[in-house]
């Protein structure tokens, strides 16, 4: 029998403001521009919120007290939940609900949604236990089970997530390393004893994310019953089919429009008609089923794009020198012990500031082109490095002034 593991991606940036040149030295507000409909994120929250969010929260909530063997699993970028709870906390409610029907499972990432741990392990963690800190604190669970910001992943990570207690690990279930494997078992790092790993389904998630309204896909339209005529075939040839997306898939990315909402609505009575088939959590289904065999992932595998792997993020050299740039400035930074730049500093490392600076073409420059709030990514490269030279500017105050205290003292 499969086990269907849905998971859902929550995350909204704050996005960074056309910031010119001239505004260096003189302008240390970098969020929010309220003149762009495209870079004023409250504006997007709330648009998002409405439509999708809110809505596809509705549904899931009468679908969790409906039908007993449904469950679902969350992980929420702190950065979404910093904004939603000044800017919206109607959705902070909405998912609390979801959270308080004990079917929903929250779990742990990075606070600012940063590819922290391939540049400064020690302000990766500072973010993990940040995250974990605010989850607690707003739905009162601990994670137990880990993702990285984009299904980053590798050998390492999995190394550093057992030693720090999680059960288990999302990650992309990519055919480089699984050859002729299946992504619909669970399996065992490799060099670790405890934690096990989840891929994720890519193939039968994306017909869901981004092939549900492409009219020229042979499988249009998808509905819930074919759907569930996919997960029932996998009977006796896998343990657990991971649906991992964004959550914005409903109703954002895929428009109400379209029938995602009938969809989304209509799937999980769908799966269930088949008595073989249930739903289950990520922790759950670590405690359930043994690992089949041993990953080994020597380099890093995302979720995004074709090569799935960090290219949406440092594949070119603004990209590159952008991040550099910026985890270049933490030794300074913390020295400064400020609160508003140290928070300045670790929004400038949420992932989409570099993934708006991709300039890959054909398929995947499409997708990027889709998500880039900016006229081009040189645009973003441009506000954003001014925005970093500013930040500079301000560290580098700061330190000097403390040295002339100390002096005169």
């Amino acid at each position: 029998m499969p086990s269907v593991c849905l998971y859902f991606q929550v995350h909204q940036p704050i996005r960074i403001k056309k910031y010119k040149i001239f505004d260096v030295g003189l302008d240390h507000s970098y969020f929010n521009d309220k003149s762009s409909s495209n870079l004023n994120n409250e504006l997007i929250l709330s648009k998002v919120a409405s439509k999708a969010y809110l809505p596809a929260n509705e549904i899931l909530l009468f679908l969790l007290k409906k039908y007993k063997e449904f469950k679902i699993s969350f992980s929420f970028s702190g950065i979404f939940l910093e904004q939603a709870q000044k800017l919206k906390p109607e959705v902070i409610s909405s998912f609390r609900k979801l959270v308080k029907t004990g079917k929903v499972e929250v779990l742990s990432e990075t606070y600012h949604h940063t590819l922290a741990f391939f540049y400064s392990k020690r302000e990766f963690e500072r973010q993990v236990a940040k995250h974990s800190q605010l989850v607690k604190k707003l739905f009162g669970v601990t994670p137990s089970v880990f993702r990285n910001t984009e299904l980053a992943y590798n050998n390492d990570l999995s190394s550093w997530a057992e030693k720090k207690g999680y059960k288990a690990i999302l990650a992309e279930g990519w055919d480089t390393f699984l050859g002729w494997r299946s992504p619909n078992f669970v399996y065992k790092p490799k060099a670790s004893k405890k934690i096990k790993l989840l891929l994720k389904n890519y193939k039968l998630s994306d017909d869901i994310a981004f092939r549900f309204s492409e009219k020229s896909w042979r499988e249009w339209p998808l509905t819930a019953e074919k759907f569930a005529g996919w997960i029932s075939a996998i009977n006796g040839c896998g343990q657990i089919v991971n649906l991992f997306m964004d959550y914005e898939t409903f109703g954002e990315h895929q428009w109400k429009d379209k029938g995602i909402f009938e969809f989304l609505a209509a799937l999980p009575p769908a799966i269930l008609k088949n008595s073989d088939n249930d739903f289950i959590t990520p922790g759950a289904a670590v405690e359930k089923y043994m690992a089949m065999d041993v990953i080994d992932v020597p380099y890093v595998v995302t979720w995004a794009d074709s090569e799935r792997d960090l290219s949406a993020w440092i594949g070119n050299s603004i990209q590159k020198s952008a991040i550099e740039f910026i985890y270049g400035l933490e030794k300074d930074v913390l020295k400064t012990k400020n609160k508003k730049i140290i928070d300045d500093w670790r929004k400038l490392q949420t992932s989409d500031h570099f993934y708006y600076m991709c300039t890959k073409w054909f398929s995947d420059g499409d997708v990027h082109k889709y998500f880039n709030p900016y006229e081009s990514p040189y645009d973003a490269f441009i506000s954003f490095m001014n925005v970093a030279k500013d930040l500079e500017l301000r560290i580098n105050g700061l330190i000097k002034s403390s040295k002339n205290k100390f002096k005169n003292s």
